[in-house]
């Protein structure tokens, strides 16, 4: 059965969000700010694709992720990472090639690898890997999940429309996560999609839900009951964020016009948490800055991380 549910963005947070909600939501976005100056400074091996903007998606899911869960990131997945382990200092050391790299310095920004954990940069490659995880969990795990993050734009692969088949015809506890930015690096959504995500989903009688704003408290109870039905077995569910980057696509190529900046930044949960506790919102936001910044300088101190072929 394909079921397609709204929630409708709230004009504020919730002042009730747990601090801890916030204190991930400012590390992310610390350490996302740190490593566009270090990149700026020459500090960072090979490429780097923020997701200043999108911070709130990942943190709302955390805690609905088990530890047997398998999840899927994608180019822009630091937010991922951070908010499934909190980790700064291993993927710092992992994008400047660190010793205590996560994957010994050879995976970047983009390849990640630990248990339970996957990024890439090839848009649309997880799905189909996902999908297999999640058979495979299916069997041996059954109330585990498979848990990928595309984009928008990963909807133009066609990997992403035959893991979806089987994921609806093997009912897998298959979740997508839809960061919908509005922009494929440098596309706008509405000159390379025909139709929307929902109608998508539909075709393989996917359930799928749109999720608006950015209180992370009221995403979370609306995304609580559609993971549960993915990891009953009752079949793979959609779950698509409205989101904007607020960043650059990557580094500083951000070609987006004025207008379509400002539109973005209007998105941005940052001031909305600020209003509803500033002195909360000071003091978690100064911590999260001085933890980055102490991460910086002890991950740049540390030697060359050397990777010896097993």
């Amino acid at each position: 059965m394909q079921i397609i549910t709204e929630a409708k963005r709230p004009s504020a947070v919730a002042v009730e969000s747990p601090p801890a909600d916030l204190a991930a939501l400012l590390l992310i976005r610390h350490f996302e700010r740190a490593l566009l100056r270090l990149f700026a400074d020459g500090q960072l091996d090979g490429t780097t694709h923020t997701c200043l903007g999108q911070e709130h998606v990942p943190v709302a899911l955390a805690p609905l992720l088990r530890a047997e869960d398998t999840v899927f990131s994608n180019h822009r997945g630091h937010g991922h990472y951070l908010a499934r382990y909190d980790d700064p200092a291993g993927l710092l050391a992992e994008i400047t090639g660190r010793v205590g790299a996560v994957c010994g310095g050879v995976g970047g920004s983009q390849h990640i690898h630990r248990p339970g954990y996957l990024s890439t940069g090839v848009q649309g490659e997880s799905l189909p890997v996902a999908a297999g995880v999640a058979l495979r969990l299916k069997k041996t795990s059954p109330s585990a999940i498979a848990a990928v993050f595309v984009g928008d734009g990963t909807w133009g692969e066609g990997a992403v429309y035959e893991a979806l088949n089987l994921a609806a015809l093997w009912r897998l506890p298959l979740l997508v996560v839809v960061e919908n930015n509005q922009i494929a690096q440098s596309t706008p959504i509405a000159a390379n999609m025909a139709g929307d995500i929902a109608g998508r989903a539909a075709a393989f009688g996917v359930e799928h839900v749109r999720l608006t704003g950015n209180d992370i408290t009221d995403l979370r109870a609306r995304l609580a009951p559609v993971i549960d039905r993915v990891r009953t077995q009752e079949g793979p569910a959609v779950v698509e964020f409205d989101v904007r980057r607020i960043g650059p696509h990557s580094k500083g190529d951000d070609t987006r016009d004025p207008a379509a900046r400002e539109e973005a930044r209007a998105h941005d949960w940052h001031d909305a948490y600020r209003a509803a506790d500033p002195d909360l919102f000071d003091r978690i936001d100064g911590e999260q800055r001085d933890r980055v910044a102490r991460v910086v300088d002890d991950v740049l101190a540390r030697p060359k991380s050397v990777w010896e072929r097993a």
